[in-house]
This record gives C-alpha cells, sequence and structure tokens, in this order.
C-alpha cells in the first residue's frame, strides 16, 4: 500500500534506470532470439539427424531457440509493465504535489500523513486576521484529491506487482512468454482471472465452504467499481446461474448450513455481488447486452433449487438493493416487473402478495440485509431507483404499457400512481414482525432520487443542487398526493424521505407562501424567492414567474410532513437557513452609511414568510402532538420540548455551491436545502458562527426547565420559543460584521416588526387535520 508519503517523496529516477535497462535488455535478447531462430533453429532443422540426436538433439534445440523467444517476449512484458507504471507514478505525483503546493492558498495545511486542517486554525486567528478560510467543501475537496492520487498509484502499484509475479511464475527452468503490451492489458488479464475464479466459487452454490465465501467476497471487493471485471463476472456465471445461486442460497431444505452459519458473510457477499452487476449492467457489449435482455425475460421464470422457488423478478430486485444500476436497463426491468404483476394479478382482481406466492414452493429467503425475506420484487427494485436519480425520475414521470404485445388497447398505468396510491403492496416477515414498512420504506427512497437529483443515501455531490425540470415533475406529483390527505405519509410511514424531499424544495415553497391567494398560480413579482438566477428558473422558462405550487398546496404538504418529528426538525432547520441565505443576497450589504428603508423591503418579505413557514410547522407539530399524547403524560411533554430542539442542527450543517448539507442529527445521508446565494454570506456565517452554540446551551436548559411545566403552559411556552426562533436570521443578519452600532439597532428593530404579527398569519391558514388512525 502506497502511503501519502511514500508517494510525495518517491524517487522515480531508479524506476526510470529499470524501464530503460529493460529497454536494452530487450533489444538484445531480440536480437538474440533473431540468431537462434535464423540461425542455429534453421540450421538444426536442415541438418540429417540419426539415432539419438534425431530424438533428442532436434528437440533441444527447438526448445532452447523457443527459449530465447520467450525470454524476449518476458522481457518486453517486465518493460512494458514498468514503462506504463513510472507513467502512472509520476501522474499520481505529480497530482499529489500540486494539492499540496495548492493548499496554502486556500488556508488548508497538509501534515506529512496526509491529515488535512486549518492551517491557521479559528480559534488561535488574531482579530485582524484577513487570510483565506476554507470551507467544508474546500477540506472535502482536497481530501477527494489526496486520494484519487494515492488510488491512482496504489492501483498501478497493485497491477504491476501482480503482473510481474505472473511474468516470473513458478516454473525456475523455463520463462513464461506471457506477452503484456500495456498495465492496462495486464489488469484486465487479472480481471479476467480473477472473475472465472469467482465463479468457479458460484457454481458451488450452498456446497461451497465459509473460506470460500470469505474469498469471493475478497474477489468481488478487490475488483470494486472495475466495470471489466464485473461483465466477465456476469457472463462467467450467466444470467440463469445468477439468478439459481441465490434461490439455492437461501434453500436451506437440502440440509446446508452456509447461509445461515454465515449470514453476516452472506450479508455482505449479497451488497459485494448487487454493487458488481451494477456495474457490468453499464456495459454496452453485445454480450452484456444479451445478459441484460435474458434477465428481464427470465423474470416470470420459476427458479428452483432442491425445495424452494421463486420468480426470477423476486431474485433479481433482490440483487438491486446496492450500487446504480445502468438507467436503460432499470426502466426496462421496471417496465417489465410491472407488466408481469399485472398479468399475475389478473388486472388487480387479486393482491400482489398473492400473486407473487402463486404455485411456488416455499420461499428462499432472498435478502440477508436484516429486513425483509425479500418476497416483494418491488422492494429491492425500488432500493435500485433509490440509487440512480436519472432512472427514478424517468420512471416515475412515465406510464407503462400493460400490453405490450398490443399496443393498440392503450392499456396503461401511471408508474407514480400506482406505487403511490393504487398498489397494495404486500407484507413480508423481518425481524420484529410481519408487514409492509420495508417496502414503503424503499418508495420513499425511490421517491427521494427522483425529486433531488441525487441517490437517496449519497453524500452531497460537491454540495450541488442537482434538481431538473423533470425532478420537478416528479415533486409536484409527490405534494398534490402527499399533501392531499395526511394518512398517506403517515400509513405507508415514510416521513423520514417526505422529510428529505421537502426540504430540498424549501425555496420554492417560500416563494408559494409569498402569494396572499392559496390557488394563485404565479409568483408575486420581483419575488426574492425561488430557484431563479437572472430571472430564469432552473424548472424551464414556464417557471420563470409560474409557481411550482400553489400556495394552498404548500401549506398541506409542509403541515403534514411537519406533524412527523423528522419532517418539523429537517424543514425547520432548512427554513431558517435558507431565510438567512435570502437576506444575504437580497438585503443590503452591512454597511456603516445610510440606510435606505427602502432597501429593507426583501429582507422584510423574506423574514415575513419565514416566520409564517415556521408557525406552519410549528403548529402542525403541536397539533399532532396533541392527538397522540395524553396531556401532562411525560411522553406528551418530551415531545413538545423537543418541537425546539431543531436549532441544535448548525454544528452539522456544510456549505457549498448554493446548498446547505444539513447533517447534524436528522439522516445518515446529508439532507440537501437549497439557498438563495452561492456563497456563505454574513447572516449564514454568523447563524453557523459561535451565535448557534450560544442558542443551543440556551435551548438545551429552557427545554430541561419547559419539562417541569404543566402541558398547556408547556405548550404556550414552546410556541412562543418557536415564535423566537423565527427571528434568529433577522439577529445573525443584523450582528453580522460591517454593521455601525446605530445601523445594527435600526435594521434588527425594522426586521423585527416585519416578524411581529407573521407567525399569527400562519394560524389564518386552514391546516389539515391531525392523523388519527382508524379503528
Amino acid at each position: 500500500m502506497v502511503t501519502f508519503n511514500q508517494l510525495y517523496h518517491a524517487r522515480l529516477g531508479s524506476l526510470k534506470n529499470a524501464v530503460d535497462d529493460w529497454t536494452e535488455t530487450v533489444k538484445k535478447l531480440q536480437t538474440l532470439e533473431e540468431s537462434a531462430s535464423n540461425g542455429m533453429l534453421k540450421k538444426a532443422e536442415k541438418a540429417d539427424w540419426a539415432g539419438e540426436n534425431a530424438g533428442i538433439t532436434l528437440p533441444f534445440v527447438k526448445k532452447t531457440a523457443k527459449e530465447f523467444g520467450d525470454a524476449a517476449t518476458e522481457a518486453e512484458s517486465i518493460r512494458n509493465i514498468l514503462r506504463d507504471a513510472l507513467a502512472e507514478f509520476k501522474t499520481a505525483k505529480q497530482n499529489l504535489t500540486k494539492v499540496v503546493e495548492d493548499a496554502p492558498g486556500k488556508g488548508i495545511r497538509i501534515d506529512a500523513d496526509g491529515t488535512v486542517s486549518h492551517q491557521v486554525h479559528p480559534d488561535r486567528r488574531s482579530k485582524d486576521y484577513d487570510g483565506p478560510e476554507p470551507t467544508e467543501a474546500d477540506f472535502d475537496k482536497v481530501r477527494a484529491d489526496i486520494k484519487a492520487a494515492l488510488d491512482r498509484a496504489n492501483d498501478a502499484d497493485e497491477v504491476a506487482s501482480r503482473a510481474l509475479r505472473t511474468l516470473v511464475g513458478k516454473d525456475k527452468n523455463n520463462f513464461s512468454g506471457t506477452d503484456y503490451d500495456s498495465l492496462k492489458q495486464a489488469g484486465r488479464a487479472q480481471d479476467a482471472q480473477d472473475a472465472k475464479a469467482a465463479a468457479k466459487i458460484a457454481a458451488k452454490g450452498d456446497d461451497a465452504s465459509a473460506a470460500e465465501i470469505d474469498r469471493l467476497n475478497k474477489y468481488f471487493k478487490d475488483n470494486k467499481g472495475d466495470q471489466y471485471f464485473a461483465e466477465r463476472f456476469a457472463l462467467e456465471v450467466g444470467a440463469k446461474g445468477n439468478l439459481g445461486y441465490w434461490v439455492d442460497m437461501g434453500d436451506a431444505s437440502d440440509g446446508s448450513h452456509l447461509a445461515s452459519d454465515n449470514r453476516e458473510e452472506i450479508k455482505e457477499l449479497q451488497k459485494n455481488w448487487s454493487m458488481t452487476l451494477a456495474a457490468a449492467t453499464h456495459s454496452h457489449s453485445p454480450a452484456m447486452e444479451q445478459w441484460k435482455s435474458d434477465v428481464i425475460k427470465s423474470g416470470d421464470d420459476v427458479i428452483r433449487s432442491r425445495g424452494s422457488s421463486a420468480y426470477g423478478f423476486q431474485v433479481m430486485s433482490n440483487l438491486m438493493r446496492y450500487g446504480s444500476y445502468d438507467t436503460k436497463f432499470l426502466n426496462a426491468y421496471g417496465d417489465a416487473v410491472v407488466v408481469a404483476e399485472n398479468k399475475m394479478t389478473h388486472d388487480g382482481r387479486i393482491k400482489p402478495g398473492q400473486a407473487w406466492s402463486s404455485g411456488l414452493a416455499p420461499s428462499p429467503r432472498l435478502n440477508w440485509d436484516g429486513k425483509d425475506l425479500g418476497r416483494d420484487p418491488m422492494a429491492g427494485f425500488m432500493e435500485a431507483l433509490g440509487h440512480n436519480a436519472k432512472a427514478s425520475t424517468s420512471f416515475f414521470n412515465s406510464s407503462i404499457d400493460l400490453t405490450p404485445d398490443n399496443p393498440s388497447d392503450n392499456k396503461k398505468v401511471d408508474a407514480f400512481k400506482y406505487f403511490t396510491e393504487e398498489r397494495d403492496w404486500p407484507g413480508d416477515t423481518y425481524e420484529d414482525g410481519f408487514g409492509n414498512k420495508y417496502g414503503y420504506d424503499s418508495l420513499g427512497h425511490a421517491l427521494e432520487s427522483a425529486t433531488t437529483g441525487h441517490a437517496y443515501d449519497a453524500a452531497p455531490d460537491g454540495l450541488r443542487d442537482a434538481r431538473t425540470e423533470e425532478n420537478a415533475k416528479v415533486m409536484q406529483k409527490v405534494v398534490s398526493f402527499y399533501g392531499s390527505d395526511p394518512k398517506h405519509m403517515h400509513e405507508q410511514g415514510i416521513a423520514d424521505s417526505l422529510s428529505k424531499i421537502g426540504t430540498a424544495y424549501i425555496d420554492e415553497f417560500n416563494r408559494s407562501l409569498e402569494q396572499e391567494s392559496a390557488t394563485a398560480e404565479h409568483e408575486v413579482e420581483n419575488s426574492p424567492f425561488g430557484a431563479n438566477k437572472d430571472g430564469r428558473s432552473r424548472f424551464g422558462e414556464e417557471y420563470d414567474t409560474a409557481l411550482l405550487f400553489t400556495r394552498g398546496d404548500t401549506v398541506d404538504f409542509m403541515s403534514i410532513v411537519a406533524q412527523s418529528e423528522e419532517g418539523h426538525g429537517q424543514l425547520s432547520a432548512a427554513q431558517s437557513l435558507y431565510t438567512a441565505s435570502v437576506l444575504d443576497a437580497a438585503g443590503p450589504e452591512p454597511t456603516t452609511g445610510k440606510i435606505d428603508p427602502v432597501d429593507l423591503t426583501d429582507a422584510k418579505t423574506a423574514l415575513r414568510i419565514g416566520s409564517e413557514a415556521h408557525g406552519i410547522l410549528d403548529y402542525s407539530r403541536m397539533g399532532q402532538i396533541d392527538k397522540d399524547f395524553e396531556k401532562d403524560s411525560e411522553e406528551y411533554n418530551k415531545k413538545v420540548a423537543q418541537t425546539t430542539e431543531w436549532i441544535k442542527f448548525g454544528a452539522g450543517v456544510a456549505i457549498g455551491g448554493g446548498v446547505a448539507a444539513i447533517t447534524g442529527g436528522f439522516a445518515p445521508a446529508a439532507v440537501l436545502a437549497p439557498l438563495a446565494v452561492e456563497y456563505v454570506g454574513g447572516a449564514v456565517e454568523t447563524y453557523l458562527g459561535t451565535g448557534i452554540d450560544d442558542l443551543s446551551e440556551k435551548y438545551a436548559k429552557k427545554g430541561t426547565d419547559l419539562l417541569k411545566e404543566k402541558s398547556d403552559d408547556l405548550r404556550d411556552e414552546a410556541l412562543l420559543m418557536g415564535k423566537d426562533n423565527a427571528l434568529i436570521p433577522a439577529e445573525s443578519y443584523a450582528y453580522a460584521p460591517g454593521w455601525s452600532d446605530s445601523n445594527r439597532n435600526y435594521v434588527l428593530e425594522e426586521l423585527t416588526a416585519s416578524v411581529k404579527n407573521s407567525r399569527i398569519h400562519a394560524t389564518e391558514d386552514p391546516l389539515p387535520d391531525p392523523y388519527e388512525a382508524e379503528d
């Protein structure tokens, strides 16, 4: 393993000399080969051999001549491997050196072991420090560039060392004659060898040993992301072999305990296998196109083992839970599995759960991740969509032809409506019981990627806003459906996903809330909100002035999502950040000069709408708590007090490229909230600076005190604190560096006055009733 220090200080002169020496050796050996072939061998072949010489000497001469040829080939291969390795090491070192040299200009220090830190830590800066202040995005970029350089060097090192061992071989008396014209060719040869070895283990099914499963996992991990290896493995195993393996592994009727005794290893194998096949689907070679077609055609085939069976779609969907599968393949697969389900349910006359178990032997265990057993093929398919935003977006914007063999009958189903509203999601056995919660959970993941443009569990992709017009079309469907009745979110249990989805559109929600009319379809003229840049919307020309959602739709959706603890916390955090960013973008720059009151108009608007939004969120959450818990109970008081704790998120936010990545306690993956600016302005900096720490301490103590109060008093106090929270962006803006004391007081007074009555306005909107489960 090449370390940071080794690569940065690497002296490549010796390797360069080795390449030159082997080049000379190749020339000499080629000369000897030519002499042996055209001289010694030709003369030996023309000689009139008789007796023992005919059976011994001539074959010896031929073998010797061949060895000269093999030696020349092996030497040339060694030279080629060393030459290409040198080029890779040289490029990797140059890239690493550039990262190190550029880091101080960004205010970043890189230690001898590659550790990245502040050049001057914020706590040790003088008051007049005016040097660079790196953002978290800057640190992430430097770390990523270091990793890329090290990965390049290590990849070259691993391929080269393995190739050289292969060239030397185990036969001390013969040259191998292995021919590598490049490091890349050697890598591909190694991939093919690994794929064949992995396929041999897979062919054993559950007759393999635990050690072989470990070895199979190692093949996958060592070749992670290697498309050529992935393709070779997929083709070696075959479409039907791939499906048969997992049915066999989940069938304990043949007496094998391999899977049951090694659950963690099989869980890891499922993930590694899935990611390998995902990489393979991105190949468009004729052989892989046929493989993909065969997988889809096998979807409604029954795949049998000794004592169990499953449909091909059930098996394959469980191998889609990880990795990003090819978009075209996923969409074709999705259409096919919906068509199959429609046939099996006889146009919906029987339930999917019954259809997918009809006519089968006992179902094998197909999913090993600790959730369900994998009987519903739609769950795994939804997970696959959740990892490919392009595929999920196009899928949920599509209609599926249910009778592709008869296109003239126009028998279609809307994909979004089918999966969110019409489909009766089947239950499955899981660790804590039986139900369909994991199916809906996967649906939520797919909707996240379809609306945000990011894989649902991905780290922020360079902290950028990836939303497109097509994403917005899915979002309009989400807002319309899930905002129409609280039961959809609560009964499906996808509040966590809808929270992340709502956070990603907080700018457009603010744009809608600025309208007084609940049904208006166009923005207030010159609105400071929305994803507009230079007056143009990222969602298409129509939305330069048109709203994605009406005020009424926005109030309904935000209110319903905020009934959940996750929704209230995430949307509240995103709202405060967004309001602060609008103040940075639309408010006047901090100054010691005279302020024109007109210049504060957009700032006042931002705070007014932000206050209304917080009111909607707080009153919705309180209403749900009132419905769910008995007043004066310990649980009731705890939940009310928690409505103020979202403020603690501040330390978990990273800013960059016009996006806030909220990571503090809300979700395993970052929740991306759009901002009104592409930089961190004074209000946002102050909000995320020392002020947020002071507020966190204040609210932590206040929350403890609140628990001692009676429920009615507690509720009133919490709502008052919510009102105070709406002022935090205003305080951050007013206390940003650059204001004179008199201007700061004036700005804070003006902004506070604009917020004062806005909270009340939030109660004028008819909010959806809290959810109450039916008996």
